[in-house]
């Protein structure tokens, strides 16, 4: 979903085994900081390639920062799968490609509590941004991956929890 209409969104609130304890718009969960669930997709290239990609400057959190996965907060009663292949087909035009698990975790700082499921899909083809969530993408090597760490901002869950998977050393 664009941004203009996720403040609205129904997220469910989970407690710490997971279940749900309530459900809240987005802007509620956002406000007041409530743990919900996520998806993170690394999109990979056939020769290990890596797509990174620049969130719009109107995302509701960590605006025009670069990301290392696709993904977003899954909506209240939906499927962990099913967001991650609405997620993918959202934000960069990705459909019909098959999800490998990779695990999941959890990451909380002063602006989330969010817990994880991430996969990852191979794809050469085109992406295209028509949900207006993302606004710039590339498929980096390692050595402009590093380059890129470097020099630009990027979120912080998607390092946190997908930086091992993307460098291949998921211990």
């Amino acid at each position: 979903m664009g941004t203009a209409g996720a403040a609205d969104e129904l997220v469910d609130v989970i407690d710490d085994d997971g279940g749900v304890v309530g459900t809240v718009t987005r802007a509620e969960m956002r406000r007041r900081r409530l743990r919900h669930r996520c998806t993170f997709v690394i999109v990979r290239s056939s020769d290990g390639g890596v797509l990174v990609h620049r969130r719009s400057d109107d995302k509701d959190l960590w605006p025009g920062a670069w990301d290392l996965a696709v993904g977003g907060v899954v909506a209240a009663g939906e499927d962990w799968d099913h967001a991650a292949e609405r997620e993918l087909a959202e934000e960069v035009g990705i459909r019909g490609v098959t999800l490998v698990p990779l695990g999941g975790g959890t990451y909380c700082d002063d602006a989330v509590d969010e817990v994880a499921r991430i996969w990852t899909v191979t794809w050469d083809g085109p992406v295209h941004f028509d949900d207006g969530e993302v606004v710039e993408a590339h498929v980096v090597d390692p050595a402009e991956l590093a380059a890129r760490l470097e020099r630009d901002v990027f979120v912080p869950d998607s390092l946190a929890l997908c930086l091992r998977y993307v460098l291949g050393t998921p211990g």
